[in-house]
């Protein structure tokens, strides 16, 4: 007689009993958010009283069974958050009574059953983060009681119905798809659009101005599209049409092609607007000075258009305004100082306009600005010395303008900052002794400007320099032998000074050629540089040969390091916005204090202690909103730790991926730097392969290898520099709460360019897993990875370390498994597997003797003759696949031989 079953919550494991199928008055059955794993029962699917059904947030696998339709009473229905795989059941269209659907983030394949259209009580659909296929039935577009419909990331395509009919439609997603056409005007038939998301699509034509109808419209996402302005007028209509929708609060329209003026309407908008994005999409003419009266704007993103004028000072305004993106325009003018009245501005990116004048006293007055670009302009000022008072700048970047006058003492106030710009400027005077102070310095360069006397032997002390450039000067004397301690330095040049003496050659000097010294006759260095003064009479013509020689590579070298450093910017903050497209609900990433880390960390108790390395500690942290975090701790008494923390946050600062950890924020001052990183509450790989607490079935096993085998693909294949990780392991793969793999620490990862294979480097990954060719060479490849990713998978199902007491010269972890292929392999497979009470089945024997196989194709001695990871992520789902099917044919039988007896 139960009636109601509750155990979500829980950490069960296992299968879910078929006896429950036994209960056949259950209305309510409720197991998510646990570690279940296997097939749903088809004895479920006979509780014909069931109201209420919910596996979301679990690690079942397999198909949704037709046998689905008995479920006629079913009212709530939820499997999201799972592995399920195959087609969404036609037999679903049977469930009448059904008012809420959530198969989202699963593995589901298909098209979209024309029956769910059939459900006239079905409240709320979400099917996002699957991939289905095919077109969205326009039965759908008319279900009269839809509350919310989710169908994003997936791969859908076609076109909206010209006709929609959705009355009580609340939320609408449908981004990250393959849809296009136009944009129906029938849309403002769903007159309770709350949200309405579109974006990175293929949509075309103008957006309909049928859109203001929507006076419940709080965010509109439809970046990322190829949408056009309507041709009988060169301003954008919709905004007008969209001062009708006074909820507005997020305006996303990036990313398309309007090739029309923002009109004064503009100001009508939403007062509660706090994001307006609307960067890349062709805006001209001017910024209309009515956006001063949108008082609720936080961002102001219209970077990379085509906008001319003036900037509007009617800015000053938006009291609440933290981030205004304007660079890359056609502005003119000044900067107003009315923008100093910003109290809460943090970035400021003016850069690549045609601004003039003075840059504002006033700005040093900003205590919260950290970022301020005013780079590419025709600025003749003075630097203000207010601006060496923000203590909490991060970035400012000031080059190519006309600026004047000398480098103040006061630069070592900016302890935080990391960018510091000042090339082709009018800067004259002494490059002061006080720049070592701002020791969290990366990118320092003040070429082509007036400078002169000697370079102050405090540059040494900017221990985390990567970039210098102190070319085109009148610098004097020698170059300071302290410049040996940057470590991490990866481009110098003080050519075309009046330097003299001898180039240092400890540190990293050695990787500099002779155009980063050239035009200085008093240097001389080693033979093969080939910068020593020659003693020689030279005829006035052969110095100006000499110089052509020399002046063209080096303009060349100093123009390319500002075109990488531009573009590395842009990226990252590109990348940055790429994340309130996903996730509309989250603002820009928060900044922590250290106060904050201690108190989250709990004075990094031991008993928050998660992970110790050789770059530093991982401490568990809790924030004020109940949030878990990880923070890790870097060893400051190591070089290589300064060089880990800085490379993590260039890799994985800057791209995602959900099979890769995320940088949720940092925390950095003199003695301390810290990640903070998403927390992991599955622990690493090695944990559950190499603790008798723990373990792995074939499947979750296989699992994880996908999702390692998919992050590495992305890092290779799927961004426009090739990212190799250099250091894969068990440790280095993270387990979240729902066994998803997550590949971590970046610390000695490399980056290669468009052009590059492979590159070399001294610093070594970790014994056992290193190809041949990084260890003996310190070559370093994406087939590196795959070498790597080789040993993983062999360790993933033999339970053996490479490093393992039983392996010698003779014999590895790669010839004793290749010798169990050859023979007996059980004897290779990890015994955990064997030791549950019931032998492997031959499917599951097939299954790992087939992942063997391809570890070794990723283990060949010669790196040309490894497959590439993008081919062992399809084999690996190939295995999966097959696996899965053999296992549901087995229970097929199983059922059929049960039935017939």
């Amino acid at each position: 007689m139960l009636n109601s079953l509750y155990l979500g919550g829980n950490q069960y494991t296992g299968s879910i009993p078929s006896e429950i199928g036994n209960l056949i008055n259950l209305e309510i059955l409720n197991i998510k958010n646990g570690s279940l794993t296997g097939v749903i029962p088809c004895s479920i699917y006979n509780i014909s009283s069931l109201k209420m059904l919910d596996f979301s947030f679990n690690k079942l696998i397999g198909n949704i069974s037709s046998s689905v339709g008995n479920l006629q009473s079913l009212q709530e229905f939820y499997l999201a958050q799972n592995m399920l795989t195959g087609g969404i059941p036609r037999e679903i269209g049977n469930l009448t009574l059904l008012k809420l659907l959530y198969l989202s983030s699963n593995n589901l394949t298909g098209s979209i059953p024309n029956e769910i259209g059939d459900l006239q009580t079905l409240e709320k659909l979400s099917i996002h983060e699957n991939g289905l296929t095919g077109i969205i039935p326009l039965k759908i577009f008319n279900m009269s009681t839809l509350k919310m419909l989710d169908l994003t990331h997936n791969r859908l395509s076609g076109s909206l119905p010209s006709r929609i009919y959705l009355p009580n439609l609340e939320e609408l997603y449908l981004g990250s798809n393959g849809l296009s056409g136009t944009i129906p005007s029938s849309i403002s038939n769903a007159s309770k659009l709350a949200t309405l998301s579109l974006s990175s699509n293929s949509f075309t034509g103008s957006i309909p101005n049928t859109i203001g109808n929507l006076r419940f419209l709080r965010r509109l996402l439809l970046g990322e599209n190829n949408l056009t302005r309507e041709s009988s007028s060169v301003e954008l209509n919709f905004i007008s049409s969209l001062t009708n929708c006074q909820q507005l609060n997020l305006l996303s329209i990036s990313l398309n092609q309007f090739n029309g003026v923002i009109p004064k309407s503009i100001g009508n908008l939403s007062t509660f607007l706090t994001r307006f994005e609307a960067f890349g999409c062709k805006l001209k003419g001017e910024i209309p000075s009515e956006i001063g009266s949108l008082s609720g704007l936080e961002a102001i993103l219209f970077d990379s258009n085509e906008l001319t004028g003036q900037i509007p000072p009617t800015l000053q305004r938006l009291n609440n305004l933290a981030r205004l993106y304007l660079e890359h325009n056609k502005l003119q003018g000044s900067i107003p100082n009315e923008i100093c009245r910003l109290k809460n501005l943090g970035d400021l990116y003016l850069s690549d306009n045609r601004l003039n004048g003075s840059i504002p006293v006033c700005l040093g007055d900003l205590e919260s600005l950290q970022r301020l670009y005013l780079d590419s302009n025709q600025l003749n000022s003075t630097i203000p010395s207010s601006l060496w008072s923000l203590t909490d700048l991060i970035g400012l970047n000031l080059s190519s303008n006309m600026i004047s006058g000398s480098i103040p003492m006061e630069i070592q106030n900016l302890k935080q900052i990391t960018e510091i710009g000042l090339s082709w400027n009018k800067l004259f005077g002494y490059l002061p002794s006080t720049i070592g102070g701002a020791q969290m310095l990366i990118y320092l360069s003040v070429s082509h400007n007036e400078l002169q006397g000697p370079l102050p032997q405090t540059l040494g002390n900017l221990i985390n320099l990567e970039f210098l450039d102190l070319s085109s000067n009148r610098f004097s004397g020698i170059i300071p032998k302290s410049l040996e301690a940057l470590r991490y330095l990866e481009y110098f040049n003080v050519s075309f000074n009046s330097l003299q003496g001898k180039i240092p050659t400890g540190g990293l000097f050695s990787n500099f050629t002779m155009q980063s010294y050239i035009e200085n006759d008093g240097l001389c260095g080693i033979p093969s540089m080939q910068v020593c003064k020659s003693t020689a009479p030279r005829h006035s013509w052969s110095k100006y040969v000499r110089i052509l020689k020399y002046i063209v590579p080096s303009i060349a070298i100093t123009t390319l390091a500002l075109v990488l450093m531009f573009v590395m910017i842009t990226r990252r903050r590109r990348n940055i916005r790429s994340i309130s497209q996903v996730d509309i609900s989250r603002s820009a990433l928060e900044r922590f204090t250290y106060a904050e880390i201690v108190k989250a960390t709990n004075s990094f108790s031991e008993s928050n202690l998660i992970g110790e390395g050789g770059m530093g500690v991982v401490y568990k942290g809790e924030l004020p909103n109940g949030v878990n975090i990880a923070v890790k701790v870097f060893n400051l008494h190591s070089d290589a730790a300064y060089k880990s923390f800085n490379v993590e946050c260039n890799i994985i600062g800057s791209i995602r991926h959900r099979n890769l950890t995320k940088i949720i924020s940092s925390c950095t001052n003199l003695t301390f730097r810290a990640l903070i990183l998403q927390y992991m509450p599955n622990g690493n790989l090695e944990n559950w392969l190499h603790s008798q607490d723990n373990c792995l079935d074939v499947l979750q096993r296989i699992n994880i290898m996908i999702d390692v085998a998919s992050a590495l693909e992305y890092l290779h294949h799927g961004l426009t520099t090739t990212v190799v990780h250099s250091d894969l392991k068990p440790s280095n793969v993270l387990l979240d709460e729902d066994m998803v793999a997550h590949v971590c620490d970046f610390g000695i990862s490399q980056l290669l360019g468009e052009e590059e294979h492979m590159t070399q480097t001294s610093t070594l990954g970790t014994i056992g897993y290193m190809a041949p060719e990084y260890g003996t060479e310190g070559i370093v490849s994406a087939e590196g990875d795959v070498y790597s990713f080789g040993i993983l998978l062999l360790e993933t199902f033999t339970r053996k370390k490479p490093t393992d007491e039983m392996f010698s010269a003779e014999l590895n972890l790669r010839s004793w498994v290749n010798e169990g292929l050859r023979g007996s392999i059980i004897e290779v497979i990890d015994t955990n597997l064997t030791d549950q009470g019931e032998e492997l089945t031959s499917s599951e024997l097939q299954c790992i003797s087939s992942v063997f196989g391809l570890a070794m194709n990723c283990l060949t001695d010669t790196p040309r003759e490894r497959i590439n990871i993008a081919e062992a992520v399809g084999r690996l789902d190939a295995i999966r696949n097959k696996f899965l099917a053999e296992i549901q044919a087995v229970k097929v039988r199983d059922q059929v031989a049960k039935s017939l007896a």
